[in-house]
């Protein structure tokens, strides 16, 4: 919405007659808007170091913007982006706050196609060039990244490239397996391999402490020494009683 009074920069699209005389045809949603805000704010693009070779715009939401330099030893990237962002932020202030995204044109469209679909990195294209197609692997972290919100991202690099992108997410390997952590979690009931070691190490303390049970010739022994303890209490029983009858008959 446009206040009263407020200064808006706009691409002149079209001049034409009327009935009622000249017409100016303006935009602010062309993406060679963008272009032109650019040239007011890098002497580059002015001078011809810098050229912008394509743009893809999604008005209001974000732009993807490649750029080549003539000119050994400059930046293409750096001069539009300028000194701490000055320059590409004076661009997005007049756009209103609508996202940019700067990167280097390459004549390889492998390259150009990952460059497009930044900021996901660890990118692999292949190429169909009869269909104009590209197939594009990237790892699960940064398969979000690639397509962006609503896929406006890979959206946007397609139109920028113009090639059709297929993406897919590259995973991980079978063979590698799983970690012990996530074996662990999968299957909480399984028994530790050493719990089995564990238990020989008691039952060898066991042992060496004496706990264990006798052996059957031991209980003999016991058996028998405890039986001659009983029959010499019997017979020293025997004799007392015998030394008291003796001593009543006497007294008699």
């Amino acid at each position: 919405m446009y206040m009263s009074g407020t200064r808006l920069k706009f691409l002149i699209k079209e001049i034409r007659e009327s009935g009622r005389g000249p017409e100016v045809i303006v935009s602010r949603a062309d993406p060679e808007l963008i272009r032109g805000l650019f040239a007011l704010e890098v002497p580059e693009i002015q001078s011809g170091a810098v050229e912008i070779k394509a743009i893809a715009r999604e008005a209001g939401g974000r732009t993807k913007i490649a750029a080549i330099s003539t000119q050994d030893g400059v930046d293409p990237v750096g001069s539009l982006v300028g000194q701490k962002g000055v320059r590409v932020q004076a661009v997005i202030n007049e756009l209103g706050e609508e996202k940019v995204d700067i990167i280097s044109y390459s004549d390889d469209p492998a390259r150009f196609i990952a460059a497009a679909l930044s900021p996901a990195k660890d990118i692999q294209v292949e190429l169909d060039e009869k269909n104009q197609a590209a197939k594009v692997k990237i790892p699960e972290a940064q398969l979000s990244l690639a397509i962006g919100k609503g896929g406006q991202n890979v959206r946007l690099a397609a139109k920028l490239t113009g090639w059709k992108i297929d993406i897919e997410g590259d995973q991980v390997p079978e063979e590698l397996g799983t970690t012990e952590t996530e074996v662990q979690a999968d299957d909480p009931k399984k028994v530790s391999p050493t719990e089995p070691i564990q238990e020989e190490i008691d039952e060898a303390t066991i042992e060496e402490a004496g706990v264990l049970e006798p052996e059957p010739a031991e209980v003999e022994l016991e058996e028998a020494k405890d039986d001659a303890t009983e029959d010499i209490k019997e017979a020293e029983s025997v004799e007392e009683s015998s030394e008291e009858s003796k001593s009543e008959s006497s007294s008699e």
